[in-house]
């Protein structure tokens, strides 16, 4: 969490001092994606297993819930590519008084009539607010405070963002805002 918190303060510093209109700034984000290609093994649809193959050919099983109306469609060699995208996104917030939180949101994605293979998308986003409670410019530091409370110092390195450092206020805050999407597409 340090290292997010480090890349937080750095995307933050880097735009500081631009003058802002808008109630939140974009600093800056990361993305992560990766793929896994397999193919079905064994499908027990009354109780919501599917087993594919797994790293060096070994059986992976998954429990699926009652939200798979598609699960019947699903046959035993059938191809599946599973895509998985992490995100991190920071934004400042001009406006000096915010308080830590935090907020979850998750939704799902079905086959339609259109596309009846088994497959979807699934979401999570989770936000995150740290209030800036701290700013020591002698020895670089900015000390966040998250919504769980326990105290953050994050140390600035580069002297350009050390020189940014007077721009910002305690009081403002920085939202981190995680993505996770997972899509998983069948054919045959």
């Amino acid at each position: 969490m340090n290292a997010i918190r480090s890349v937080a303060l750095a995307s933050l510093m880097s735009v500081a001092c631009a003058t802002a209109f808008a109630a939140n700034l974009p600093l800056g984000s990361e993305a992560l994606e990766s793929h896994v290609s397999t193919q079905v093994l064994a499908v027990d649809a009354p109780n919501y297993l599917v087993t594919v193959e797994g790293a060096n050919k070994n059986p992976v099983t998954f429990q699926l819930t009652e939200k798979a109306k598609a699960l019947p469609n699903l046959k035993v060699g059938d191809k599946v590519d599973i895509y998985v995208t992490r995100a991190v996104a920071y934004q400042l917030n001009t406006d000096v008084g915010g308080a830590p939180k935090m907020s979850e949101e998750a939704g799902t994605i079905r086959a339609t009539k259109d596309n009846p293979n088994p497959g979807g998308e699934a979401f999570r986003q989770v936000k995150v607010t740290s209030k800036i409670s701290k700013i020591d410019l002698d020895k670089h530091e900015v000390t966040l405070l998250p919504p769980e409370g326990k105290v953050q110092v994050v140390k600035v390195e580069d002297p350009d963002l050390q020189a940014r450092m007077k721009n910002l206020q305690i009081g403002q805050t920085v939202d981190a805002i995680y993505t996770e999407v997972l899509r998983i597409e069948t054919s045959r």
